[in-house]
């Protein structure tokens, strides 16, 4: 045993300690007092240049990848008592049901039509780019395509049986259906008998207190984090890995910058009237932890501090909107990257498409992004089902099996802003958005500075 530890250690000793240098820089940073998103950005440029470098001398970056995985493990602990104790602390407060509704029908709305315009943005790109001329790469030795589950299991799938093994096992869904009837019960009994459920109200609340703690505690460590989850995927793929299908990565992402800039800085400026720039300025901790993740999920506590601490959304908005968004919104996985996909495939194994398929793929996508919320893989099962209604080879969804890693970052950073933006512009028609402060904050809101 000792013989392997040493082994290991001899194997890692370049990556442990690149690891150690770069921490040790972020932390001089922090100390010196640099703002927060200042160094999540510095961190993203050390993690590319020390993995591209251990990529090219062939060094091994395990324990690289043992920091980045040690952080998402950390951020994924907060996200199911969050989930629960927001949501409950969220619906408590609205205490005419009524208004409940008119929020979730609005935020529901929101998500279908960002999703669908990202489809639209994702098809359109993929035909000015056709990214599947020229690929001639044979489908990944052992690929099987993603099974697409029936209605009826993605229904049972939603519906929480066991909250608590429901919450050992990361089911976010079916814990908010939980979280929803708890905190609708409590609504219920509270308009009959309002002393019964004072000390229910009273400890979510003081609950709600203590998680938001023990996520700033978290949060601090997210340049580290950053570092280490980016330059361990660098040092993994290489650029090598790029090449044989740039031409889908280019046309992902300037899908993604296109919906980003145009969507989202449209229904900032014109919808909710904020200034774009300082709207994603302060949204900026959301996109590097969704970047760098790949996990909405995992993004969720990070988002719901920007949200309400950054943006100046209320409390209620935010702990409605932002774990639904975490399992519904996928305006990159479930929008843009099906529609690239399905175009590539077509070109791939020279199929034509007609108009009638390219509204095929912006509905399906739409349908499908809601769908699937729960089950595992939702990009891959979007896609799956996009391929399945045009009648393409689902092997085809293999093919860019090599670059899912790389594009998906993006993917989840569009999917995470959109929560972003959804909680913005139901709070600013609902009078919950706090625009005065929102203009007057100029330094970051969240104390993310190391103790």
């Amino acid at each position: 045993m000792e013989n392997n530890l040493i082994q290991a250690i001899q194997t890692n000793w370049v990556s442990l300690l690149v690891s150690v240098i770069m921490i040790a820089a972020l932390y001089v940073l922090a100390k010196k007092r640099v703002k927060f998103g200042t160094r999540v950005l510095i961190a993203l440029g050390l993690g590319l240049i020390a993995g591209f470098s251990l990529n090219i001398f062939d060094q091994d970056a395990t324990s690289v990848q043992t920091i980045g995985t040690i952080y998402v493990n950390l951020i994924k602990m907060l996200v199911m008592p969050l989930v629960a104790v927001l949501v409950i602390k969220s619906i408590t407060s609205i205490s005419n049901l009524g208004h409940l509704r008119k929020i979730g029908i609005k935020t529901i709305s929101i998500f279908l039509i960002t999703t669908g315009i990202a489809a639209t943005i994702g098809l359109l790109v993929a035909l000015v780019f056709n990214p599947g001329s020229g690929i001639t790469q044979s489908v990944p030795e052992g690929f099987t395509a993603r099974e697409v589950p029936t209605f009826s299991q993605v229904i049972l799938d939603l519906v929480p049986s066991n909250p608590i093994a429901d919450m050992a096992a990361g089911k976010v869904v079916p814990v908010l259906i939980f979280a929803i009837f708890v905190a609708v019960a409590i609504v219920h009994v509270g308009s009959k008998k309002p002393e019964a459920v004072e000390p229910v109200k009273a400890f979510v609340a003081s609950f709600a207190e203590v998680m938001n703690q023990v996520t700033k505690y978290v949060i601090r460590l997210t340049p580290y984090g950053v570092f280490a989850l980016i330059a361990s995927m660098a040092a993994r793929y290489g650029i090598d890995t790029l090449t044989p299908l740039m031409k889908v990565i280019v046309a992902t992402y300037v899908a993604l910058g296109l919906h980003f800039i145009l969507t989202f800085g449209g229904l900032v400026a014109f919808v909710a009237k904020v200034n774009p720039i300082k709207f994603f300025r302060k949204a900026y901790p959301t996109i590097a932890v969704a970047f760098t993740t790949r996990s909405s999920y995992a993004t969720l506590p990070v988002n719901l501090e920007v949200i309400t601490k950054r943006i100046r959304v209320s409390d209620k908005i935010a702990s409605f909107v932002a774990p639904l968004g975490a399992t519904m919104n996928m305006n990159g996985c479930g929008g843009i990257w099906p529609a690239i996909v399905g175009i590539f495939v077509a070109g791939v194994y020279n199929i034509d498409l007609g108009l009638s398929e390219y509204v095929l793929i912006v509905l399906v996508s739409m349908i499908s992004s809601i769908g699937v919320a729960g089950v595992p893989g939702p990009a891959s099962i979007s896609t799956t089902v996009v391929l399945t209604a045009l009648g393409l080879p689902l092997e085809g969804l293999g093919l860019v099996l090599a670059i899912d890693a790389i594009v998906d970052m993006g993917r989840t950073a569009v999917n995470a802003t959109g929560t972003t933006v959804s909680a913005l512009l139901v709070a600013e028609s609902e009078g919950e958005f706090d625009r005065e402060a929102f203009n007057r904050d100029e330094e970051d809101q969240l104390e993310m500075n190391p103790a």
